[in-house]
């Protein structure tokens, strides 16, 4: 073969090689891009965070590029190395497994197509333009090193077009709504709470109303929208909306769009600090929801939580509960009994009247959601009997404490959605109440914490001595500030366990579990955190 012809085969196939590399990192950029909610800023402080800029990947990638660059390596010989480097890439971005996988909407589909665009229009236009193509084919290299600044330039070319699909489904949605002016729109919003609480009102709601609740994690504007208009039937008696909340003036959008009547808050805390940076500001959003209401519009807030509880409510009806902090809660619980089987609890309402409940749920911050729906459907009519017959039959969401059995006779509580100060504790809680054997916590901490990221994992650390006999640590994110608060409480160190991937936490539980313990699953950190 004449070095003519095998300069071709190579250059081709080099194009192939990278193309195939591109289509796979645009594909995982584009993953990340969406699990950081479209936003640019969340993006780029993952990608710093994160070191992205640094990954083996892109600098394998970089490392490709620069074969073909430099003068002094023969053309062939380092389009054959940067093949191979690409190849190899390509292949372990196929076989890697994520936790939240890209979802190929039609929004991420346009972002993904218009980044195919400007890589082929590189790559042709640079082979074309210069007659060459080892010219081409480092153009098509380039792309794959610069792949998040083409995911930044078709984010911002098509904002416009997204801006004008999202207000003609906005404004479908909206008109959909107001040819319903029965439908009953109730808010769920909070710290945390708000997925679990939407949950239990939609099937106490059901026994009377025909209800519909946002599903899943379907907590934006977007999420609304389509929720109106791809489920929303004209029989329907009640929409329960779940809003969600990243910044200031989130909350308010979702309202502005529903206008609901009943809205509940059920927690104001630490979470999404990174963002909000200080929890006044998390209160004024979750509080949008209250701001909302009309003045015949009913609010049930959750007076466990200082920030909820000192917030003053002046354009509606306010009904408040608590577990804990009474004082001046209208709705309290009493009589708590846990087992391993579920928890019965008395609501005791502003009148001395009670109503006993026994659920499959555990763990107090369950009680304080499931008061927070009785309270709505109480209001809305629901007979006692039907709201007891439903809380008994309200099966666990998923991945949110959780409490099975596994077949090898070891409980298993499962709060691994996501973690928060209040919410950890109170899962640290239940696994101190189960004494039948070890109690083991596997967690890699909490997120989005902000300036107190480290200061709240090492208080988690101090808090799991005492309610867990071994402690597993998941990964680097939060690993030094964990272990050195398990230090500072005195937990044995051979009672300690520090791990790099969900994977190695489970064979360390192999090797220690037996029937009888109880392991608690405590966060699962998503594809963005390490």
């Amino acid at each position: 073969m004449s070095y003519d012809t095998l300069y071709l085969v190579i250059a081709i196939i080099g194009l192939v090689a990278a193309a195939v590399d591109f289509d796979r990192v645009a594909r995982r950029e584009l993953m990340m891009f969406q699990q950081n909610s479209y936003r640019p800023e969340r993006y780029s402080r993952w990608w710093k965070t994160a070191g992205e800029s640094t990954n083996p990947g892109r600098l394998g990638a970089l490392i490709a590029l620069l074969l073909l660059l430099v003068r002094n390596i023969d053309f062939v010989m380092g389009a054959a190395i940067a093949i191979v480097i690409l190849v190899v890439q390509a292949y372990s971005l196929t076989v890697k497994k994520y936790k939240k996988p890209l979802v190929m909407t039609r929004r991420a589909a346009r972002i993904y197509s218009v980044m195919w665009i400007i890589a082929l229009g590189a790559s042709c236009g640079v082979g074309l333009g210069v007659m060459s193509l080892k010219w081409g084919l480092v153009a098509a290299v380039a792309s794959v090193v610069l792949s998040p600044a083409l995911l930044f330039i078709a984010y911002f070319l098509l904002k416009p077009v997204e801006a004008h699909i999202n207000k003609k489904y906005y404004n479908e949605a909206a008109q959909m709504l107001r040819s319903m002016p029965d439908l009953k729109i109730i808010g769920v919003t909070g710290s945390y709470g708000k997925t679990s609480t939407k949950h239990y009102l939609q099937r106490i709601l059901s026994e009377q109303f025909d209800t519909l609740m946002t599903p899943g994690s379907f907590n934006t504007t977007l999420g609304v929208i389509r929720t109106v208009r791809e489920q929303l039937k004209p029989y329907n008696e009640v929409f329960i909306v779940e809003m969600g909340a990243k910044q200031p003036g989130d909350i308010k959008e979702i309202c502005d769009l529903v206008h609901p009547t009943i809205g509940i808050v059920t927690a104001v805390g630490e979470q999404h600090l990174e963002s909000f940076k200080t929890i006044e500001n998390v209160q004024k959003t979750k509080f949008e929801l209250v701001d909302a209401l009309p003045a015949d519009g009913l609010a049930v807030v959750n007076d466990d939580f200082p920030y909820a509880a000192c917030r003053p409510v002046k354009n509606a009806r306010c009904k408040r509960y608590a577990v804990r902090a009474t004082d001046n809660a209208q709705f309290t619980a009493k009589d708590i009994q846990y087992t391993p089987h579920g928890t019965t609890f008395t609501i005791v309402g502003p009148d001395g009247k009670e109503l006993t409940l026994t659920t499959r749920l555990v763990g107090e911050c369950n009680i304080s959601n499931l008061m927070a729906a009785a309270i709505v459907a109480l209001e809305l009519g629901v007979p006692e009997q039907k709201i007891r017959y439903a809380v008994e039959k309200i099966e666990q969401v998923e991945h949110r404490l959780n409490l099975k059995r596994s077949p090898g006779g070891i409980t298993i509580i499962d709060d691994a959605f996501n973690s928060n100060p209040t919410g950890s504790r109170m899962a640290l809680d239940v696994l101190a109440a189960m004494t039948g054997g070890k109690r083991i916590v596997i967690t890699p901490g909490m997120i989005e914490l902000g300036d107190r990221q480290e200061e709240l994992n090492r208080e988690l650390g101090v808090y799991i001595h005492g309610r867990a006999d071994v402690a597993i640590i998941v990964g680097h994110y939060n690993r030094e500030a964990l272990l050195a608060g398990l230090e500072h409480s005195g937990m044995d160190s051979d009672k300690v366990y520090a791990v790099d991937s969900f994977n190695e936490a489970q064979r360390v539980l192999q090797s220690i579990a037996a029937p009888g313990d109880t392991v608690l699953y405590e966060n699962d950190l998503p594809d963005t955190f390490k």
